[in-house]
């Protein structure tokens, strides 16, 4: 039996640009610290298989780099690499320009190659990103030999059925492969192991999220190979995520009352963005004030409002007055709206309208 650690999409000193630069930078440190992690997952385990986007593109700080090349070193394990569309294969890319630990395999080339470990009683496979987006599976064609070993394969890519930017496997690529586990990148969230004909295969998501198109826990898989197939457990790895709360308004008497009994007691370690919905009076959200009630709830926070007026707004549309002349006619264009991006422009310049009719200060205006 084979034992392993598959990780990927690590994307090394990514700029995190939602977040101020102090804590930007923070995060950053904090992707250093999860190699520190790995170190301790790959100590019992045989083979570590990193399926590309180590970097998450040319910028790399120094303190990175040195500490990726320190804790690879540290691993008893063999490592082999599979360059992605992110850190992709060149004459000037980190994989070529540094001398990695000597446990430590590349995959330089487009076409799949092969490093046979007889004592361990398997072969693995691999193949780069030479470029920033591949068009063509790079697992087309590729049969495993029968040869009695187990034969694994770290590969970046996509499965779809045969058209992408970023090496488009088929299922039926797979399915003919031959292989006994394929250990994949590109996909940012674990979504369970798969099979395809007589090959399981995974993406294990990255191991911390980088923004709010990666919410919840993210991590690494650990797992086992032998001739019944591989099995695959997901190990959490990152200290803070991002998380997405929606909040319905129109159950409550405030905003205030409504955050309070809708958020979670304990979000010290997120990164939040609290989205208002549901209906609202004429004034937007006074947002400042909500995010000082918030900003000491949680690691970071930003507030969306889309909640939509009361509808008994339009009631005061039937006075005779200025007021009523401008809700009629901003009816008739709410009506009449498309889309429901371009109903919520309406609402927008009822709010404002309003709070200029009645010389009042809306915080949304300011």
């Amino acid at each position: 039996m084979i034992s392993f650690l598959h990780a990927a999409d690590l994307h090394l000193d990514s700029p995190f640009s939602g977040l101020p630069p102090e804590k930007a930078a923070q995060r950053r440190s904090e992707q250093r610290e999860v190699l520190e992690r790995l170190v301790s997952l790959a100590e019992p385990v045989d083979l570590v298989l990193l399926a590309g986007d180590l970097f998450d593109g040319e910028k790399t700080y120094y303190e990175t780099v040195e500490a990726l090349m320190q804790a690879l070193g540290q691993m008893r394990a063999q490592v082999f690499i599979a360059p992605g569309n992110h850190d992709y294969y060149s004459a000037r890319s980190l994989y070529e320009r540094l001398v990695w630990p000597e446990n430590v395999h590349i995959f330089r080339s487009g076409e799949i190659g092969r490093v046979e470990l007889p004592r361990l009683g398997c072969a693995v496979y691999g193949a780069a990103f030479t470029g920033p987006s591949c068009e063509t599976s790079l697992l087309r064609d590729f049969c495993a030999p029968k040869d009695g070993l187990l034969h694994l394969m770290a590969l970046h890519g996509e499965v779809t059925g045969g058209a992408g930017s970023y090496n488009p496997i088929s299922l039926e690529d797979i399915s003919r492969s031959g292989l006994h586990y394929l250990a994949l990148g590109h996909i940012h969230a674990y979504g369970g192991l798969k099979q395809a004909g007589d090959t399981r295969f995974a993406w294990p998501g990255c191991p911390q999220g980088r923004g709010f198109d990666e919410t919840g826990p993210k991590g690494v898989l650990t797992g086992t190979l032998d001739e019944t197939g591989a099995n695959v457990a997901f190990v959490p790895t990152s200290r803070r995520n991002y998380e997405i709360y929606p909040v319905d308004l129109s159950a409550y008497e405030t905003a205030e009352e409504a955050l309070d009994k809708s958020l979670p007691s304990d979000m010290r370690e997120e990164i939040c963005r609290v989205v208002l919905t549901g209906e609202s009076g004429e004034s937007r959200m006074d947002l400042s004030a909500l995010y000082s009630l918030l900003k000491n709830r949680c690691y970071h926070i930003s507030l969306l409002d889309k909640t939509h007026i009361r509808r008994d707004i339009w009631a005061r549309a039937g006075e005779d007055t200025l007021t009523g002349l401008f809700l009629r006619s901003l009816r008739a264009a709410y009506e009449h709206a498309e889309s429901p991006e371009e109903q919520e422009r309406v609402e927008r310049a009822v709010r404002f309208g309003l709070a200029a009719l009645e010389c009042r200060e809306d915080p949304y205006l300011t």
